[in-house]
């Protein structure tokens, strides 16, 4: 890394202008209080770059993401990881947007890595409402046809509908899948949006809109 060869390099010359001024026989000890001195300078005035470059060390050695992981920041920064060095981590993002993050902004941040975990697979998950009254059996075997009918989805784990709650004016289900490559997570949801959408209309299954009643009351007559 660029920085490594600079610090390497700093530090052959002052071991040979030290060798020098040892040969020469002068007095070094001014010299070593005036490089004190300044070192303290440069080490207040390089705290940042010495943050980066201690995150750096850290995030190679706990090594939380590689490259080519999705990885998410807790300020909301979220991309594919195209570069890890000792400074800085470059994140490219659905927006083919590439962001420099500090790697002393990384170390102490919270990071969720969308490409981890034992299967190294992402999670989908829709919501779907339907009218009261829909026969809850034929719902799920709805959503999973609708779910065995989109390519691309991982089978294993295989997808699962789970009937989560009473909504206002629907039952609500929720659509569970596995994809193997999160930075396509877009496209697969788009898909299995459609067919979810088409399977129930096919199989006749209404999706409600949200219904209130109102009730107007006018003024009273008199007696």
């Amino acid at each position: 890394a660029p920085l490594l060869d600079n610090l390497s390099k700093l530090v052959v010359v002052g071991l040979a202008v030290y060798a020098l001024l040892v040969v020469w026989h002068l007095d070094v000890r001014p010299w070593l209080a005036s490089a004190g001195i300044a070192g303290i300078a440069i080490g207040f005035a390089a705290k940042d770059t010495l943050a980066n470059l201690f995150g750096g060390l850290s995030v190679i050695a706990d090594a939380p993401y590689k490259l080519g992981d999705f990885i998410v920041l807790d300020t909301g920064e979220r991309g594919l990881v195209t570069r890890i060095g000792l400074r800085s981590t470059r994140i490219l993002t659905r927006d083919d947007v590439e962001i420099t993050i500090p790697n002393g902004v990384i170390a102490n941040a919270k990071i969720t890595n969308e490409s981890g975990g034992p299967y190294e697979k992402h999670r989908l998950t829709i919501t779907i409402g339907v009218a009261y009254g829909s026969d809850v059996d034929h719902v799920r075997a709805a959503l999973l046809a609708a779910a065995a009918s989109v390519s691309g989805l991982s089978r294993e784990p295989e997808p699962r509908v789970r009937f989560t709650e009473f909504g206002d004016s629907a039952l609500i289900f929720r659509l569970q899948c596995w994809i193997d490559k999160p930075a396509e997570r877009g496209l697969m949801r788009d898909a299995l949006n459609t067919a979810v959408y088409k399977g129930l209309m096919t199989e006749k299954i209404t999706i409600p809109f949200p219904q209130r009643d109102v009730h107007l009351k006018g003024p009273e007559t008199p007696a």
